[in-house]
Formats: C-alpha cells, structure tokens, sequence
C-alpha cells in the first residue's frame, strides 16, 4: 500500500509539472515548430504527406487523450482544494460566531461592572457623609465636653471659693462666739 501510495505520489508530481509545462509560452512554442515542421517534411519530400498526417493525427488524439487526464486531475485537485477551503471557511464562520458570543457575554460583563461600580461609588459618597457627620458629631462632643469640663471646673473654683469663704466666716463666728463667751 506503501508503495502504490508513493508511485501515486510521483505520479501526481509529474503530471502537475506536465500540466504546468503544457499551461506556459515554452509548450506553445515547442507546439508551433512541431507542427511547422510536421508540414515542412513532406514539403521537402522527406515524409509523404499522408504518412504525416496520420502521424500528426494519431499523436495529437494521444496528446488531447492526457491532456484532458491532466486537466481532470487538476481539476480535482482544485475541487479537493476548494472543499479543504469551504470547510475552513465554515470552520472560521463557525469561530467567528464562537467570538461574537463571547463579545457580547464580555459587554454584558463590563456593563454589570460598571453598575457595581456606580454602586460602590454611591456607597463610598455615603460612607465619606457619614465619616464627615461623625467627625462633626465627635466635634461637638468634644466641644460640649470640653465646655462642661470648664463649666465643672470654674464651678468646683468658685464652690472652693465659696467653701473657703464659708470657712473663713465660720472661723470669724468662731472668734466672736469664743469672744462673747469671755465677755459674759
């Protein structure tokens, strides 16, 4: 099997080549000084002319005869290429559509990043409000603390005043009760 598959092999090599040969200017001229001198023998009597044109004939029906089995395997060639090509194509159209699927599950994606980042937006500007309330909050009791701490303090100065102005009038009661008893 090996071997036919390499002799087809060579085979195939050799008729692309023939085929390409026959397809190019070299073939035409080769064609023309064949057929000029096809009819250049018997005009100079080296052929008889009905020998030549039965020669001519003959090997023009064999070359038409491999020509069109060269033409036909190129063809199919062709056709075996196209079908490799048509399916390429059905596989590409086939990704294409693959890859605009995943296009638009990536736009949906994005889109729903996008709203959760609106959301976390929104919940970071209320989260900044917040701090900000309670940085006025803590302000204020600061400043009220602050306030009573003073209001403590002048109250427990003056109570102290008082304390030691109530001491002092005590200590005078003292002195006059001590002074009425020894005047009595």
């Amino acid at each position: 099997m090996k071997k036919y598959n390499e002799k087809a092999e060579v085979l195939e090599k050799i008729a692309d080549r023939i085929t390409s040969w026959i397809g190019s200017i070299q073939s035409l001229i080769v064609h023309t000084l064949l057929f000029v001198t096809s009819f250049l023998l018997p005009m100079l009597k080296i052929v008889d002319f009905d020998k030549m044109l039965l020669i001519l004939t003959t090997v023009l029906s064999l070359e038409a005869i491999y020509l069109a089995i060269f033409i036909q395997m190129s063809v199919n060639k062709s056709h075996e290429k196209i079908e490799d090509i048509q399916e390429d194509i059905e596989d590409i159209q086939e990704d294409i559509e693959e890859i605009s699927e995943d296009i638009e599950e990536i736009s949906e994606d994005i889109e729903e990043i996008n709203e959760d980042i609106e959301d976390i937006q929104e919940d970071i500007e209320e989260i900044s409000e917040d701090i900000e309330e309670i940085n006025e909050d803590e302000e204020e009791e600061d400043h009220n603390e602050k306030a009573k701490n003073a209001i403590l303090k002048s109250n427990v100065s003056s109570n102290k005043n008082e304390i030691k102005a109530l001491k002092d009038i005590i200590a005078q009661l003292r002195d006059e009760i001590d002074q009425l008893k020894k005047d009595e």
